[in-house]
């Protein structure tokens, strides 16, 4: 019994994981079913990260799971009922959000420092935070939602490898480099779509 404990974490993970880059992969692509994938993704990990103590990785599981509903809407709908075009956000948006984000990190870091055992609760709740925006932006289809993903793969990868999650860091970090790839891939399609 004791080694199947392990193992079936283990492959909860590789499952997790598996469905999360094609996830990543579709949105990528700019495809809708990048929703309906990331919600079935969503759950696995929310398991996973209930299993390592990463509990606000597990309450971000669960916003993802709803914004992802309400983003798969988005897409095809959000605009006065035609799908959302790619768009870029105001320098003066993220000029709020930053700030935003850092004093929420900050706040939600202490809750979980003073009310649960989490691991990591200050660099935990970062992820989260900057996650949260992150979906937010790519609900709303935004370039810049793809920088957001590079600074929270920046911080999860040593997060994840630190509680033994190594395949899931070593996956994050080449969510790294895909965020770059489909940062110049979502700005060409947005500049395609003035010519």
């Amino acid at each position: 019994m004791i080694f199947v404990i392990p193992f079936m974490k283990l492959n909860l993970e590789i499952v997790a994981n598996i469905v999360t880059t094609l996830s990543i992969f579709l949105a990528g692509r700019n495809s809708i079913h990048t929703w309906w994938t990331g919600i079935f993704a969503c759950i696995l990990f929310s398991v996973v990260f209930a299993q390592t103590q990463l509990y606000a990785d597990v309450m971000l599981q669960l916003f993802f799971i709803a914004t992802s509903v309400r983003g798969w809407w988005q897409w095809q709908r959000g605009n006065q009922g035609n799908a959302l075009n790619i768009s870029t956000t105001s320098a003066v948006t993220l000029a709020r959000v930053i700030p935003l984000g850092i004093a929420a990190s900050v706040l939600y870091g202490l809750l979980l420092h003073s009310f649960t055992k989490a691991y990591a609760p200050f660099i935990d709740s970062t992820v989260l935070v900057f996650s949260v925006i992150g979906q937010l932006l790519m609900m709303k289809r935004r370039i810049e939602s793809w920088l957001f993903w590079v600074l929270v793969n920046t911080i999860a990868v040593p997060l994840y490898a630190s509680r033994g999650l190594y395949l899931t860091a070593c996956l994050y970090a080449g969510y790294w480099i895909y965020a770059l790839i489909s940062w110049q891939h979502w700005r060409r399609l947005a500049a395609n779509r003035w010519v």
